[in-house]
Formats: structure tokens, sequence, C-alpha cells
């Protein structure tokens, strides 16, 4: 999932750069495979038992009883009247599919961040989507009739060499990165803010990100902190900022963060938060959820904030790679067929219930999503309150609204779907330059094996 997208295992690695219509053609002999590559734990497996049937208002029963790569594969068979065969493999990180490839494997389809994503454009390694994959008359093109047109603008932002990030990435997930806190131990004010990471009431009672890109946005949240504070401020720019003077002040701030905090961990803080052994803890949107289910389960109330400072907005994205589509048709073809599978509303509920994160499909004129929405987080109680996710699905204010309870409007809800003014001032972390990249190894170079107490 995304805390195993991001993390820092292989720190010069890390920073090297930042559908036809349905057929009725025989099914032939022929067997097209088509490589996968996918983060751990980043699909629906199957094998779920039958009282975790989702079962939405309009009657709809949701669950996965297979994986979603044998459904597709099934699926494909009886749409498109050939057989495909996948091949499915998982990494840990980015840099670990980077290495991967660099090493001579060979994919078709795989999952990066938005980053590796525009490292990959740049150095010419993607193949582009088909001009077929946007035609929203097409029967099974669920991806461009289902994508949230907020989302879609978002990610048509980000440009590399000229060219969209949408002219080669279908959105996978997405989501903030924020702090997890208890709110008995911990102030909502000082966790609606990176400062928090310093702040000696709260020292060894949280947890930092060992994850370079994830801790230097907070400590440059931090270092720019006037300039956020400022009218209409340019939360990319101020919040990509990379150079020389700027990287050494957030090395400074990075440092007394770890000082200050009980531990850097990738995986470790959702049980110390749930154990009590931390009060508050730098995560990702989706593992931010699911801490707040477990320490509910365990008897702990926690909460989720993104500081108002400004925040990180993260996309996950499938690409083709050119050197595994070696410009056959049928796998071409079959690579988008898969991406509208699981762009497919069922199948897009199956995901997020089974990750735990949050899908770039909204569903278009298709309720299934906003009724999974309702049947995860609605409520029917006097007290409710309405949460207004419509910028997510159009332009509409008011078309969109949930009724929840108003415990929802600080914690899981919140996680999944924030309001249209938290996204406002997120910032999408962009592909470094490679000068860039080599300042902030060296300076994360310095945080983790250098830089100590004593010798200040």
């Amino acid at each position: 999932m995304k805390k195993l997208i991001l993390i820092t295992t292989v720190i010069a690695l890390l920073l090297t750069g930042c559908q036809g219509t349905k057929s009725a053609t025989p099914v032939s002999d022929d067997i097209v495979t088509l490589r996968i590559a996918n983060c751990e734990e980043y699909i629906d497996e199957g094998g779920w038992d039958a009282d975790e049937t989702i079962k939405l208002s309009d009657g709809q029963r949701i669950r996965g009883v297979d994986s979603l790569i044998s459904d597709y594969e099934k699926w494909y068979r009886e749409k498109y009247g050939k057989r495909v065969k996948v091949l499915y493999s998982t990494y840990g990180t980015n840099e670990d599919l980077y290495n991967q490839m660099t090493l001579g494997n060979t994919f078709d389809l795989v999952c990066p961040s938005e980053y590796m994503i525009m490292k990959l454009m740049r150095e010419k390694r993607l193949e582009p989507l088909s001009r077929n994959f946007y035609k929203r008359n097409e029967l099974y093109n669920y991806y461009v009739k289902g994508i949230s047109p907020y989302l879609y603008k978002r990610m048509h932002s980000l440009t590399e060499g000229g060219r969209p990030l949408t002219d080669y990435a279908a959105g996978y997930m997405w989501g903030t990165l924020g702090t997890v806190y208890d709110p008995k131990k911990v102030d909502k004010a000082d966790a609606s803010s990176f400062e928090i990471y310093l702040d000696p009431k709260y020292k060894k009672r949280i947890t930092i990100k060992d994850s370079v890109r994830d801790t230097y946005f907070a400590g440059l949240a931090i270092d720019k902190e006037k300039e956020l504070a400022m009218p209409s401020p340019d939360y990319s720019r101020l919040l990509n900022d990379t150079s020389a003077r700027t990287v050494s002040m957030v090395e400074d701030i990075i440092t007394d963060m770890r000082e200050n905090a009980y531990s850097m961990e990738t995986d470790t803080a959702k049980q110390d938060l749930v154990t009590r052994k931390v009060d508050a803890s730098l995560q990702w949107s989706g593992d931010g959820v699911y801490s707040i289910d477990q320490a509910w389960e365990a008897g702990r109330r926690l909460c989720y904030a993104v500081p108002e400072e400004g925040s990180n907005l993260w996309f996950d994205g499938w690409v083709m790679l050119k050197d595994g589509i070696s410009g056959s048709s049928d796998r071409k073809q079959a690579a988008e067929a898969f991406l509208n599978f699981i762009s497919r509303p069922d199948s897009v509920v199956r995901n997020m219930y089974y990750i735990g994160y949050t899908s770039v499909i909204t569903g278009g004129r298709d309720a299934t999503i906003l009724d999974y929405i309702k049947y995860m987080y609605g409520s029917d109680k006097k007290n409710a309150v309405e949460y207004d996710i419509s910028y997510l699905f159009d332009d509409k204010k008011g078309s969109h609204i949930i009724r929840t309870d108003k415990d929802q409007l600080d914690r899981q809800l919140y996680a999944a779907y924030p309001t249209e003014d938290v996204l406002a001032r997120c910032a999408v972390m962009k592909c470094f330059s490679d000068p860039a990249n080599r300042r902030i190894s060296r300076m994360w170079t310095n945080v983790r094996c250098y830089r100590f107490p004593w010798e200040s």
C-alpha cells in the first residue's frame, strides 16, 4: 500500500529523478500474456467471508470471492473473445520496481506513484494510452466514465516534457499526508500543524516517517510556514522547493524532528498508537483510516488532521511500459482492458474495502461508489450532520452530500474523503531534478547517519 510505495529502502535509488467493443469472435486458442507488477497487498485478492458481503441500498451485493485478477481473466474472455493470462508479481517500493526494471525484469503494466511516473516519462520508458481509452462511448471504458473530474484535473496539471501525466497514466488510489492523534492527549490545534513534530510538549510521544520524501515535505512545510500563511500562497512552488538554501534549512528541521520523535518508522506507528506508546503519528490517509479502525477495536479513539499550513496530495497510477508492450496491439488492448475492469464500480468498491485506500474513481452516473461511501460512513440518526463531497463528483455544490455522525468529521470519512478546502491547500510533490535529488540524498544521509545531538 502507500506505506510500501513511498518508503526509503535504497537512498541512491529513491531520488534518481523523480478498448474495444464487445466481440462476437469465437475464443481464440492464442493466449495473451499480460505481465503486471503492483505494490504488495494493493489489490483485492478475494477470499472474503460471507458476512463480509457489502449490501448497498439499491440491492447490490458485492463480495470478493475470487481475486480481481482471476475475475478479470474471465471477464476479458467473455467480453473480447480472447484468453488472457496475467503473470502477477509484487514489489515493495517505487525504488524496488525501478531497480527490477534496471536489472532486466520486463513488465507490461505497473502501478508507481506520481513522481516515479514523471521520472519514467522523462526517461521515455512509457507507452502512451490509446485514443480509444478516453472515448466515453465505448461500452467497457469504465475509467473515463468514472474518474473523478476534480482528481483528473489535478493529475492532468502534472506535466513532464510538455506532456500531461494523463497521457500515460490511469489513476488508481490517492490521499493526503496528515497526523493521526489521540484527542485526549493531543490538542487538535497542535495536530493541525507540522510544528507538532518539533513541539517539546510531545517529546518521544510522536513518530515521523523513515521516508525521505514525506519527512522532507513535513520539514519543508515548517520552513515555509510564514509564506504559506500569506493570502493565496503558491502551494505547488513552495512545497516543491529544493534549492540549496532550503534543503540546508530543512536538514536542521528534520534533525530536530528526529530528536523529538519516539521513532522514525514505516509501519510500526499503527501498532504503537493502539498500544499507547505514542499519541500522534505522521501518516498517509489510508494508513490513518486503518489506525483509527484498529484503535477503536482496542478501545482507543483516534482522529486525523491535515496540517493547516498545507500538505501533500499523492496519487498512484497505472502505466504501460514501452519495453513490455513492444508494439503488441494485443497486449496493449489487454492492459487497457485491465485498467477499465478495475475501474468498474463494483471492482472499485472491492478494492477500497480490501486495501483501505481511496480510489480516484467516483463512478460518474453510476451511484455504486456513492452508495458504498454511505454504507461505510452514513447515518440516519436525528443528530447526523451533512458532509459535502460534491466537488469530487461534479461542479454542483450540494449534489453529493452524506449524512454522517459528527464524530466522522475528523475521523475515517474525513481521512478518506477530505473536504474541498483541504485539498485546495495540498500540493503534489513532483519528480525532482538530478541536482536536487543529489542535494536531498546528501541531506537524508546526514540526518540518518551523521547528525547527532552531541555534535551540535
